[in-house]
């Protein structure tokens, strides 16, 4: 590129394609940064202790922060001897490794859970998409048993641009939220409930089925998909 044989967008697209880092146990992705906007994100459970830490390691040589969903707190116990820098969000079981280089916040995501006992995954989503580079606005516990308290908050919702619905038992409020939003909706399914919730099918289920329009479902607990989602989404915006 420097003696003019390359232009700068083939530059960045050959850098894209740069090879993995093979640790034998993983093969490292430095390049997710360039093509999604965010590092590589680590999915604790099934990883060990050590396995989990020499990743965050490799990945945070790239100056991006590093982000690693669904760890206990003997990861975290174990992350924090060799990086004491390293924050645990104990609610969404999460580590966060800070780089150099954080994308600045922008636009406006609402992280809404119907109820108390789906805040790890609402903080999940809520986490993710902050560190994505979204500001993000937490209203939690206004499920359609007491629907009230949603219409009470209908200011939170009514400037987002995108809008994440986290609901377990029957999972109705994400067809409620979407009935009335006038920006993308993403419904989370829990595995919150009772013997017929079929651990967050009957809700996945209902949300599949939503007569709302605009409103998008993941998979059950999947707050990392959806708070990824919510970030995008509200990054495009931004560009528009």
């Amino acid at each position: 590129m420097q003696n003019g044989k390359i232009t700068v967008e083939q530059a960045v697209e050959k850098l894209r394609i740069l090879p993995y880092e093979n640790i034998g146990f993983a093969r490292v992705d430095h390049q997710r940064y360039l093509r999604r906007g965010f590092p590589e994100v680590i999915y604790c459970p099934g990883k060990t202790e050590e396995q989990v830490a020499t990743i965050i390691g490799r990945l945070a040589e790239s100056g991006g922060t590093v982000l690693a969903t669904r760890a206990e707190p003997s990861v975290f116990e174990a992350v924090r001897a060799v990086y004491p820098e390293v924050e645990y969000h104990e609610v969404a079981k999460a580590l966060v490794l800070r780089g150099e280089r954080e994308p600045e916040p922008v636009g406006y995501i609402a992280v809404v859970s119907a109820g108390t006992a789906d805040l790890p995954v609402a903080e999940e989503a809520a986490l993710t998409a902050e560190l994505i580079g979204s500001h993000v606005e937490r209203l939690f516990d206004v499920g359609v048993a007491g629907i009230h308290r949603l219409f009470d908050n209908w200011d939170v919702l009514n400037k987002a641009r995108v809008i994440v619905v986290v609901a377990g038992m029957e999972g109705a409020l994400a067809s409620v939220v979407g009935g009335l939003a006038t920006c993308p909706v993403i419904a989370v399914p829990t595995s919150v409930g009772y013997g017929a919730h079929l651990g967050g099918i009957a809700p996945l289920l209902t949300m599949l089925n939503s007569c709302a329009s605009g409103v998008a479902v993941v998979n059950i607990d999947n707050g990392y998909g959806a708070g990824y989602m919510a970030a995008m989404i509200n990054r495009i915006g931004e560009r528009i």
